[in-house]
């Protein structure tokens, strides 16, 4: 079931402008110094192409919730969500909102230099600025109380979020939040969901933390659960007013 996407209406800087692109599920609010709206449609619509092709000819890559094999002649968007599979655990269509921000954005850097793109809580970022990221977490006692700070030089950068209490992507953890950080936003999506199907209760973040530290390219990590969290990574965690 879609859910409204009422933090978007917070999510507008003055040194950028915002617009949406829709196609089918895809989803995706981006903001970038001019209105590439066009281009980010024409980018999508080949991202979701290649990505429904390479299903009819293998479904088992839509379902499978376990890594499939390397395929060396994968396109670049289909190889980089069945490497993020592998290095996470999951099925590789747990990668596949980050992909798209990632593949999506990188398009649009050809036309600025600044670019943000989320998809569903996925997000694709290269700033020339610091950037602040307002963390939602349900029913926890941290939701919206504290938000990441993203330097500059981080980017570009994937920030991508699971949740087992909110939102409607498939999620075997019961975590409030899980926001990975990694240069890959494809392994930053499966990281996330990897990690937030470990976390039950909160006596979980401890051995998820343990987890991600062990998911090489993932450069941070912030876990919520109920009133716990923890990090760990080039986080920096600011509150938020």
């Amino acid at each position: 079931m879609y859910q409204p996407r009422v933090y978007r209406r917070i999510c507008q800087p003055e040194d950028l402008i915002s617009f949406l692109v829709e196609i089918k599920e895809t989803d995706l609010f981006i903001l970038a110094e001019k209105n590439l709206s066009t281009q980010a449609k024409k980018a999508a619509q080949n991202c979701r192409g290649i990505i429904e092709k390479y299903i009819k000819q293998k479904p088992s890559f839509l379902t499978n919730l376990a890594p499939i094999p390397h395929d060396p002649f994968a396109p670049p968007i289909i190889a980089s969500m069945i490497w993020a599979a592998q290095k996470t655990n999951v099925g590789p269509m747990a990668a596949v909102a980050g992909a798209v921000a990632e593949f999506v954005g990188r398009e649009l850097l050809k036309h600025c230099s600044q670019v943000i793109i989320e998809n569903g809580g996925d997000i694709f970022l290269k700033s020339s600025k610091k950037r602040i990221i307002r963390i939602q977490a349900g029913k926890s006692s941290f939701n919206n109380k504290i938000a990441l700070q993203i330097e500059a030089e981080q980017s570009p950068l994937g920030i991508c979020t699971s949740s087992g209490t909110v939102g409607h992507s498939l999620s075997f953890g019961r975590a409030d939040a899980v926001v990975v950080l990694s240069p890959y936003t494809a392994l930053a999506d499966a990281a996330a969901t990897a990690i937030g199907n470990i976390i039950q209760t909160k006596d979980d973040i401890n051995p998820a933390l343990e987890k991600a530290k062990t998911i090489k390219g993932v450069t941070g990590i912030i876990l919520i659960k109920d009133d716990q969290a923890g990090f760990w990574g080039e986080v920096k965690i600011i509150k938020t007013s």
